[in-house]
């Protein structure tokens, strides 16, 4: 006999992909399982795909609710268009294949711009397939640029501009025509302006004509500031006069400005200009940059190490993988004897070469017999050519995009303003921060001086189309919503404006329901770490108070001499010997460990804290522990609804997702986590997680299922006695506007089919609806309050904004929930996708608003919705679940080992599995 099928277990490896599922006509347990021996398949289609929505939902009104003030964005309005007609052209330029710096040489030299209509100023480039001009041509251009023949081609140029000089190792000498190239412009249509009007005033819908002529601006204005400035994507740096520091080990960080052009509620574009920080190399030798990126403490120790245990040469160290992170850079070469043009030439790094320089050898071209040299070692090379020895010769050599040209590592030194696009450290990341952190005023003098640097009265582009933008920022009417009760046990608290309260004296809303008895204590060493090393004593005595803390806040601990274990120099074994440890003590799996470690942590106890044994330190460790054991911090209450003071009329549940990527550069796979609320108030929320493929943004078919059905199970079991929700919102976190659709069609439909799959004995009519939105905090729009906000100038929690800066017709707002501790606050933008329940716009807003104070280990409303938040956190806690050694982690996150990334060709392996023997998986494994 066969055994039963889980009809959630089958393959479906990515969204929209059909997959194999049960029959729905067999017999079907209650459950949803399979009656024992039918075992009936057909390939399905999700219904639900075709059925969602083409196009976003439309703004059903604006709210009122709150006091009424006006506040500065910084963002300004356009006040007129080009007039003129404006013809797009495409543009070929060689083979296609050409490097980013030739293309703007070739562009920018006086060859081409004597062939193209009206001169340059009339024509915009965007750097590689697309030009748009004034003048309309009557034919296509065809036509060769020597760039040997430009009239200041041999003359030496700043170590920034496009190379000049072909080295005198090239293995033959250039041809007549190997620098001239085809330049090939073509007219393909025209961009009419017009349709911007049109969409705004709601007479045509958005489609190509309406984003051609948005990228029409967009390259508009930054034509100029790209031309003048260190330009990354949409922001502009100045060496020269932009703000910069040094964030240590060989990266410093500048400050620069961002302008973006977007349509607007009001029936009106607008420019968004805001500061904008980015992490550049400094200027520096490359091997100073390595020693100080991998932490030695001088260059002899980095040339004995970066190869050490390093027999295979196909291998490579963690500090050769840091060395590879200096390719695609530009660098000049600097030592005694260069001549003026090698003194300025310009190269980039194409590869590290698994090789000391001794190792590395070539035959250089001579020019004067216009033949090959004997072959000679590089530091050969540099003795007889310029006389001097090398001092790092085991280093590795520098291979550059000319690969018959190396260089030895020593003499190679990066060129500043080039992006350092790696994930910073904790000292660095500290350091940024402290950098970036500004308060609103100095904000706003940062977006001042980066007006004037684009200084956009002034733009010859600007002022050549007619494109004109209003000086002053925009003032809005905007709303402060009023605060909710906090509900604690038997005991309310009305935090007013002020954005926190006190946890002294009350009690949680909910103790753990289980009392604390299984449970034990980790010392964790670390020797070598520059912290002072926390003692037993210590550790005893922070245990002691804490659980007189902790049953202060309502806390039930049966066990006040818990187990201590350690001091453990190795973590791994640490954590399996106190696990073991203390589950032989009490027969019983542990229901909780506290870990000490000497360095900083979230998710364990501060070495230096437990020596300050401060009480209101015990107080944010209570918390969390309490939400660990399942119980609950605190509630929010409806202050509007005054029969029972909740938000929802029926049955909600909310589900929260994120899925995070690894930094550029690193092959760590995506992860995707979904929370769940698990309770009728959403206060406590279960959460999984999984591998999600590699840079996949849609969270696959597989993983829904995989997380969410023991989810929905076992909320039917516990919340609705067996029911499904009639209400689900779900909090989407990371997916840009173009993703928007899809969320919808893909992981919206997949959770429809799921939920039809559950109760589709029981109610088989039911149709859970869904309101869906999409959480951003990565966006530039700020507010200005002035005197109307707190004392640093900052919004006041509540502070909303759903006009002037908002979508011309779908339902988006900016909400600031929380009081910025430092720095300017910056709102969450929430954009709602779908609403099948037809929520009232006050009543979406307050629930926004509110359940920001339901965060379960703050005393303060949150930034950002709770569910996505705690999608965020459970997300980064997936990492130290992954299935991978630490150090073939460590290995691989040291940096990229290619030029380019490249997508491994097998999935990752999923994460080890989570054990729910004492209900783990329904808890807050994760905060």
């Amino acid at each position: 006999m066969d055994d039963p099928i889980d009809p959630f277990k089958v393959p479906h490896l990515v969204p929209g992909v059909e997959f194999i599922r049960l029959n729905p006509n067999i017999a079907m347990h209650p459950d949803g399982t399979p009656v024992v021996g039918s075992r009936q398949f057909v390939l399905d289609v999700n219904e639900y795909r075709e059925q969602m929505p083409k196009k976003m939902m439309q703004r059903p009104g604006f709210g009122g609710a709150g006091k009424k003030i006006q506040l500065k964005l910084n963002s300004h309005r356009i006040e007129s268009l080009p007039t003129d007609r404006i013809y797009q052209y495409d543009v070929q330029i060689g083979n296609g294949k050409e490097k980013r710096g030739l293309i703007k040489a070739i562009w920018g030299s006086d060859q081409l711009n004597k062939r193209l209509p009206g001169g340059r100023i009339d024509w915009l480039y965007d750097g590689s397939k697309l030009a748009w001009s004034t003048k309309q041509l009557k034919e296509d251009l065809k036509f060769m640029v020597d760039l040997d023949a430009e009239p200041d081609r041999n003359v030496p140029k700043p170590a920034t501009n496009i190379p000049v000089y072909v080295p005198p190792v090239s293995k033959r000498p250039r041809k007549d025509s190997e620098n001239a190239h085809l330049v090939i412009i073509r007219k393909t249509t025209h961009v009419d302006l017009n349709t911007i009007d049109a969409f705004l005033n709601g007479k045509t819908d958005f489609g190509p004509g309406v984003i051609d002529a948005i990228n029409f601006l967009d390259h508009l204005i930054r034509e100029n500031p790209a031309k003048n400035h260190i330009n990354i994507k949409k922001s502009y740096f100045d060496r020269d006069h932009g703000a910069m520091t040094d964030l240590g080990d060989g990266v410093e960080a500048m400050r620069g400005v961002y302008q973006s052009i977007r349509m607007a509620e009001g029936k009106r574009l607008v420019l968004n200009v805001d500061v904008s920080h980015t992490t550049f190399w400094r200027r520096s030798s490359f091997p100073s940059l390595v020693n100080q990126l991998s932490r030695f403490m001088d260059l002899e120790q980095l040339q004995n190490h970066w190869r050490k245990d390093n027999k295979d040469p196909k291998t490579t160290t963690y500090i050769f993988n840091t060395m590879k992170r200096l390719k695609k850079n530009s660098f000049i070469v600097e030592h005694e004897g260069r001549t003026d043009i090698e003194k300025v030439k310009v190269w980039r790094v194409h590869d590290i070469l698994n090789m000391s320089s001794r190792e590395y050898k070539f035959r250089p071209f001579n020019k004067e017999t216009g033949k090959e040299d004997p072959e000679i070692s590089m530091p050969e090379y540099y003795y007889k050519r310029y006389n001097i020895w090398l001092q790092w010769p085991a280093l590795p050599p520098v291979q550059t995009t000319n690969k018959t040209v190396a260089f030895p590592m020593e003499l190679c030194h990066m060129i500043p303003g080039q992006r350092y696009p790696f994930k910073l450290n904790d000292s660095q990341t500290r350091n940024m921060i402290k950098f970036a952190a500004t308060k609103p005023e100095v904000r706003q003098s940062g977006i001042l001086a980066g007006t004037k640097m684009l200084n956009w009265a002034n733009d010859p582009y600007l002022k050549h189309y007619k494109l004109k933008i209003e000086e002053k920022p925009i003032m809005t009417n905007a709303r402060i919503l009023d605060p909710p009760v906090i509900q604690m046990y038997k005991e309310q608290i009305k935090p007013g404006t002020r954005g926190s309260w006190d946890l002294r004296g009350k009690k949680f809303l909910e103790k753990n329901p289980a009392p604390l008895i299984y449970w034990g204590v980790a010392i964790i060493s670390m020797p070598g770490m520059y912290q002072r090393q926390i003692q037993k004593p210590q550790v005893q005595a922070f245990v002691s108070r804490f659980i007189e803390v902790y049953q202060s806040h309502g806390g039930e601990v049966h066990n006040k001499q818990p187990l201590v274990c350690g001091p453990y120099p190795d973590p791994a074994k640490g954590v399996e010997d106190v696990f073991t440890a203390v589950g032989n003590k009490h027969q019983v799996r542990p229901q909780f460990i506290l870990f000490f470690l000497p360095n900083t942590s979230t998710e364990c106890v501060q070495g230096m804290q437990a020596m300050k044994n401060d009480p209101q330190y015990h107080s944010n460790v209570a918390m969390k522990v309490n939400a660990k054991l399942g119980g609950t911090t605190s509630r929010a209450i409806n202050v509007t609804n005054k029969s029972n003071g909740t938000y929802f009329s029926k049955p909600t549940m909310i589900i929260g997702a994120d899925v995070s990527h690894a930094a550029p550069g690193i092959g760590a796979p995506s992860y995707a986590a979904m929370t769940v609320s698990m309770d009728r108030h959403a206060a406590r929320y279960a959460a999984g997680v999984q591998t999600n493929g590699y840079r996949v943004e849609m969270i696959s078919t597989r993983n829904l299922r995989d997380m969410l059905v023991p989810l929905f199970r076992q909320w039917m079991a516990t919340i609705a006695g067996g029911n499904p929700p009639d209400h689900v919102y779900y909090f989407r976190d990371g997916v840009s506007e173009g993703q928007y659709l899809n969320v919808l069609k893909y992981e919206v439909a997949d959770m429809k089919e799921i939920w039809k799959e559950l109760y589709r004995l029981a109610r088989p009519n039911h149709e859970v609806m869904y309101t869906v939105i999409v959480a951003e905090k990565r966006h530039h729009i700020r507010f200005f309050p002035g005197a109307q906000g707190d004392r640093n100038q900052n919004p006041l929690p509540g502070t909303i904004v759903d006009k002037d800066v908002t979508h011309p017709f779908e339902n988006d707002v900016y909400l600031c929930s929380h009081k910025a501790i430092q720095g300017t606050a910056r709102p969450t933008h929430y954009h709602m996708l779908m609403d099948e329940a037809k929520v009232k716009t006050d009543d979406f807003q307050r629930m926004l608003y509110d359940h920001c104070y339901q965060y379960m280990r703050s005393t303060t409303p949150v930034s950002l919705f709770p569910a996505v938040y705690y999608a965020h956190l459970a997300s980064n806690r997936a990492r130290a679940h992954e299935d991978i050694s630490e150090t073939d982690r460590k290995l691989r996150d040291s940096g990229p080992t290619k030029s380019t990334w490249e997508k491994p060709v097998e999935e990752p392996k999923p994460l080890l599995g989570m054990i729910n023997r004492i209900g783990m998986r329904w808890g807050m494994w994760y905060i």
